[in-house]
């Protein structure tokens, strides 16, 4: 390795001095600019002594007086290549095969929150619908916040990077939490691997929202009176399940029970209708306090099952759900509890 912890550098596109902080692996340091750490290729810095020997010498202007309010705040997120918003910034570590190839041997992820305001989040890490990992955390105006190290053949184990922000300082007029998800795909994070070494960069970035959202307009009540003189049906919402279609335990979505002409539809209008159908009847099983509830998908290619299992994810009042061997329906159904 050229550097060494402690080591003074220089970075060789900006001219600036710094510090090594932290040796990545053999081909990345963590250097420190005037207090602000960020990850480099060693290729992009080096040592200060041609610097120091070559520099003509500076001449000081006349002092300025200058006062704190007039200092613009330094964004410790420079090192990221990231606009306005939340984001999370991934950091490939690499490693050498046998074959003394460059391989992604795990990726850093860093919270990255370039906005205004200061949030508290919680956040899950989770494998195919399953939590690896929960932490709890605070993250200020333009800074980051890391999250941890994942080994990168877990990519292809479905992960899911869950989150549920608050803001530090409560505002009567924004929502009292916000949640965002990221489940990044195996071939995407190949392809952005291949683009910031194409171009040089150490990270690459997906967002995760741009701004907290504001809290909905509570609606003025209405006088309903009128449109019951009308001859309107108007329900009082404690009496709503009363009118509700009937609930069904078990739903089955094979589109020939769905439509009469089936070979009308296409493709993407089939899987449409009977995720609608089925999201539909969920919500009445839930509405009804159903505990246990069956939908039936069949086998198929399993384009039908993945999206009904990506909703059973993350659909409140769902504790649990199983696509096991039935006897009436083999595995081409899933059993669902609610609670």
């Amino acid at each position: 390795m050229k550097f060494q912890v402690g080591d003074k550098v220089v970075v060789n596109h900006s001219n600036e001095d710094g510090i090594v902080e932290e040796i990545i692996n053999d081909k990345m340091v963590l250097i420190n600019v005037r207090g602000v750490k960020f990850p480099v290729h060693t290729d992009q810095v080096d040592f200060p002594y041609y610097k120091m020997f070559t520099q003509q010498k500076i001449v000081l202007p006349k002092k300025e007086h200058k006062f704190i309010d007039d200092l613009k705040r330094e964004k410790s997120t420079a090192r990221y290549k990231v606009t306005d918003g939340v984001w999370l910034a991934f950091l490939p570590v690499f490693d050498k095969d046998i074959f003394d190839d460059d391989v992604v041997e795990s990726l850093k992820i860093y919270l990255i929150n370039q906005t205004p305001t200061g949030y508290g989040f919680k956040f899950w890490l989770r494998y195919r619908g399953t939590t690896d990992l929960e932490l709890k955390g605070e993250v200020l105006s333009l800074n980051d916040f890391y999250l941890m190290d994942i080994p990168f053949e877990r990519l292809n184990d479905a992960p899911a990077f869950d989150f549920e922000f608050s803001l530090l300082k409560h505002e009567k007029n924004k929502v009292d939490y916000h949640e965002a998800s990221f489940k990044p795909k195996a071939k995407q994070v190949f392809q952005k691997v291949a683009d910031i070494r194409v171009k040089g960069d150490a990270t690459f970035s997906f967002l995760l929202f741009l701004a907290f959202p504001p809290r909905l307009v509570e609606v003025v009540k209405m006088d309903l009176s009128k449109l019951n003189k009308a001859g309107y049906k108007v329900y009082d919402v404690k009496d709503a399940r009363k009118h509700l279609p009937p609930p069904q335990s078990v739903i089955d979505l094979h589109i020939e029970k769905l439509h009469d002409q089936p070979d009308s539809l296409s493709g993407f209008e089939k899987l449409r209708l009977q995720l609608n159908t089925f999201e539909k009847y969920l919500e009445l099983a839930q509405l009804h306090y159903l505990k246990e509830f069956t939908v039936i998908h069949g086998i198929g290619s399993g384009k039908l099952k993945d999206e009904i299992h990506e909703i059973l994810r993350h659909k409140k009042g769902v504790s649990s759900f199983v696509n096991q061997y039935h006897a009436w329906y083999g595995y081409g159904a899933t059993e669902i509890y609610l609670g």
